[in-house]
């Protein structure tokens, strides 16, 4: 869409894999919406068939679709998480051992290992 008087610029950005970002700049008319946007952009909107993507946020806030827009928001599409967190973290600790992690780097003399 063309830049006038009565569009407002919004950046959707997206991480379709891992470590993988993409990132786009539109023009929407005032009142358009989160779902506008991401159509905007080629992208399916979450909940679609065939859609990657779970949920969608402003600024790192979810919101859901139907939300209206304002000028300079930043669209975020999240896509669902393929390991937990927590679980992550507790591989990664076992895999650099208790002694060489960062917090536990540097322990108390007599403490135990991991604390």
């Amino acid at each position: 869409m063309g830049e006038d008087a009565h569009c407002m610029p919004i950046t959707v950005v997206a991480c379709p894999s891992p470590r993988a970002t993409s990132e786009w700049y539109v023009h929407l008319h005032e009142g358009a919406t989160v779902a506008d946007a991401i159509r905007a952009c080629g992208l399916a909107p979450p909940g679609v068939p065939g859609s990657a993507l779970v949920a969608v946020g402003i600024w790192g806030r979810m919101v859901d679709l139907g939300r209206r827009l304002s000028a300079g928001d930043r669209v975020e599409v999240y896509r669902a998480l393929t390991v937990d967190p927590k679980t992550a973290r507790r591989e990664r600790f076992a895999r650099q051992g208790a002694r060489t992690t960062g917090l536990f780097a540097k322990q108390r003399e007599g403490a135990k290992a991991g604390y």
